[in-house]
């Protein structure tokens, strides 16, 4: 029992002390790193976007399986390395990035009033990730309305629903929410304790347990039934707003094999079974 409780003090707060007690020039400039990091970041990515895809629109797939960074060269290995790290870091120790969460301080305050932690730098990142490559896909193809849309709609989605409402939520003493985030993708909304904080958060809390129960009996079926899963996969979910712009440069890495296929269907069910059981 002692082994088990010092577990969880070393997993709840290391990351928590490690940043209240950093010190330094970082802490003490950290909405001009900030705005210097993610501008200089913003405008360099979009400089080189509008020279290598303005001269003319269309799929620009010359020498993509000989690059170094989108046909398993070193580069992409590199940046393979650091973002499966950087995972691995947010997870498991996060008290080691603690300079990179206080840059976030600003921004988190901003829209829910409290200090950030490493989940809300993730979700920055992961936010200025679909929108510059959106900005990306947008030129890319411009003369193509169907990309244009859905660009449009998957960069809209991660903007708003998942990552600025739900932290106003949060600023409001509401529960932090993502109104697209349906069950099993949300494997917790049945959870007792998530299930006990929306009702006794008021109306709105209610509102959110049956959004969310509609979302999974009435718009899931009916949607997928018209439009198969692409209208959530490709336009709404954030997992795909990331495959559809930062992973545009990189689809032809995987494999288009009948075999493949039937591995997806085999993997998905099952995920979907186990996550019904457990629930």
């Amino acid at each position: 029992m002692k082994k088990m409780w010092s577990d969880v003090i070393y997993s709840n707060y290391t990351f928590m002390i490690t940043k209240t007690s950093s010190y330094g020039w970082v802490k003490d400039h950290q909405l001009l790193l900030f705005l210097s990091i993610v501008l200089l970041f913003t405008a360099g990515a979009c400089c080189y976007i509008r020279v290598r895809y303005t001269p003319l629109p269309g799929i620009h797939n010359n020498n993509i399986f000989f690059d170094k960074m989108n046909s398993r060269g070193w580069i992409g290995i590199l940046l393979g390395s650091f973002l499966i790290g950087l995972y691995i870091v947010l997870y498991f120790a996060p008290e080691y990035i603690s300079n990179w969460v206080i840059l976030t301080d600003p921004l988190s305050h901003l829209l829910n009033g409290r200090k950030a932690s490493q989940w809300f730098l993730y979700g920055t990142i992961y936010t200025i990730a679909v929108l510059v490559m959106g900005i990306r896909m947008l030129l890319k193809y411009r003369n193509n309305r169907y990309q244009q849309i859905r660009t449009f709609s998957v960069m809209f989605f991660q903007t708003s629903l998942a990552f600025i409402i739900p932290e106003i939520l949060v600023a409001l003493n509401k529960p932090w929410y993502d109104f697209k985030n349906i069950w099993p993708l949300n494997y917790t909304f049945f959870y007792d304790y998530n299930l006990n904080q929306l009702i006794s958060s008021g109306a709105l809390g209610w509102f959110m347990l049956v959004w969310g129960i509609a979302l999974i009996i009435i718009a899931v079926p009916v949607f997928t039934y018209f439009f198969g899963k692409r209208w959530y996969c490709s336009w709404v979910c954030g997992c795909g707003g990331l495959a559809e712009t930062a992973g545009d440069p990189f689809r032809q890495l995987s494999d288009k094999s009948l075999r493949a296929w039937k591995i997806e269907r085999w993997s998905v069910h099952s995920v979907l079974i186990f996550v019904v059981i457990m629930t």
